[in-house]
């Protein structure tokens, strides 16, 4: 089984092997390649409910955008998830652990939590107190980034080569996307018919697609054969400096000087999505736009541009290599930000709206894929978990502080604005962030093709050389 952990510092990077269309299809049919799509819905399914579409209910029960700017850090949750990633590395399941292995056992017990967080947030409401609703969403939002640090490991370990891991991605991102669909625009359709609760108490229901394929799944033997052939037992002075210290080590080990470059290009990478996330959904309820007009949009335009973005992301990542695909990105994914500052100043146009998902689920779908298939590159084998939660930490970690200050942003512009300007200039403001993320891709880049004395920068310097002579 092929090793999926970089290349040492002063070798040639692999690059991965080219694959077409029909391949990519053909993929899509393997078990394991399926087992990954429900997986990856399963992930995405808590994202949205916790965050963006939380903030539609709250933003229609008259709650303001500064307690939903704030209500938004429940998300931190997702960027704390290395702190318990090593015990997830080390440890097996309470109960669930010994009857379905290390990875599986995790991942149906965070499945269980999700759909528990879910119930209580349908049961409580904004009706209900927002301690309380916070409560519930920091359990959904907690028990999603457990399940999200377990699926990410089964993926890049369960992955026999750099083609296959990066049509799992893609199939991942699918998956993650169509979940984020269904949360973010389905539900609004059936909100208007059922209400926020029933709604939410459905999605949780929806938690059985993730525990069905995990069932189904078969557990991966890399991480445990590794850990138990290179590091002491758990509890004992070594192994619990190994659990929690190792991986870290071990990456600044294998990249060198690009450490921290990769690790500050990661953290920036989608800091303008994230800042703008929590004030898209009461955006929408201050244009005009009703539930049902919102949801029917992202639910067929969006589907669409959302699985043409993932699609050319994992086939670039494939055709380009990971940091060419990475640095394409950078600019779409912020950029597309502009859309929603052109749509404030249209007004609730139904056309402008429909451009504006288009872009942005297009953009986001390719920048996401880009980033995880990125990320899942540089783990490895024994630390799987605990490194890609670290990147995953670090990706999201700034954005999802900062984000808790968007909607007092929008209010402070408000003071001068009206409110759709006041929402336009917020927007604007956050494709701008991209800014520096895009020059740090452009620098890693340039540093790494230069670090590899295989890259093609490196033999077109040799034979200048050569010429020279």
């Amino acid at each position: 089984m092929a090793s999926l952990s970089p290349a040492p510092a002063g070798t040639a990077a692999p690059r991965p092997p080219a694959t077409g269309w029909r391949d990519v299809l053909r993929a899509l049919r393997r078990p394991r390649v399926a087992v990954m799509l429900l997986l990856g819905f399963s992930s995405g399914l808590p994202f949205m409910l916790t965050g963006n579409t939380l903030g539609f209910w709250l933003r229609e029960g008259g709650v303001e955008l500064t307690a939903i700017g704030f209500l938004s850090w429940v998300g931190l949750a997702y960027s704390f998830k290395f702190l318990w990633a090593p015990l997830i590395d080390r440890l097996d399941a309470p109960l669930l652990g010994r009857l379905l292995g290390r990875r599986r056992g995790w991942m149906l017990t965070a499945q269980i939590l999700v759909a528990v967080g879910l119930a209580g947030i349908a049961a409580t409401g904004p009706g209900g107190g927002l301690a309380a609703l916070a409560g519930f969403a920091l359990l959904a939002a907690f028990a999603s980034a457990t399940q999200d640090v377990v699926v990410d490991a089964w993926r890049i370990e369960t992955a026999d080569d750099k083609e296959e891991l990066g049509l799992l991605t893609a199939a991942y991102q699918l998956g993650y996307r169509g979940a984020l669909l269904l949360t973010d625009a389905l539900i609004l359709i059936l909100a208007g018919q059922i209400g926020w609760p029933g709604s939410y108490l459905a999605m949780g229901l929806a938690m059985a697609v993730g525990i069905g394929a995990t069932l189904a799944a078969t557990e991966p033997a890399r991480a445990g054969v590794a850990t138990a052939t290179t590091t002491p037992p758990l509890w004992s002075p070594r192994g619990l400096i190994d659990a929690v210290v190792g991986p870290f080590v071990a990456f600044f080990r294998t990249h060198g000087e690009l450490a921290l470059l990769m690790l500050a290009a990661i953290s920036l990478y989608r800091l303008a999505d994230f800042v703008m996330g929590p004030m898209a959904n009461p955006f929408y309820v201050d244009l005009g736009l009703t539930k049902e007009v919102v949801g029917s949009v992202r639910a067929t335009i969006g589907l669409w541009a959302s699985v043409v973005g993932v699609a050319v992301g994992g086939i670039s990542a494939v055709k380009l290599g990971f940091g060419r695909t990475l640095l394409i990105g950078a600019v779409v994914g912020p950029g597309s930000n502009l859309a929603f500052s052109l749509l404030a100043l249209t007004g609730p146009d139904p056309t402008a709206f429909a451009i504006a998902m288009a872009v942005d689920n297009l953009a986001t779908g390719f920048a996401g894929t880009a980033l995880v298939a990125y990320m899942s590159s540089l783990t490895s084998v024994g630390y799987t978990a605990t490194q890609y939660a670290l990147l995953s930490s670090f990706y999201a970690l700034l954005g999802k502080f900062l984000k808790g200050f968007s909607g007092g942003a929008v209010e402070l512009l408000k003071t001068g604005h009206d409110t759709l300007t006041a929402y336009a200039l917020f927007f604007a403001g956050t494709a701008a962030i991209g800014i520096p993320a895009l020059l740090l891709c452009i620098l890693l880049e340039r540093s790494t093709r230069r670090r590899l004395p295989g890259s093609e920068t490196s033999r077109e310097a040799a034979q200048g050389r050569v010429q020279g002579q």
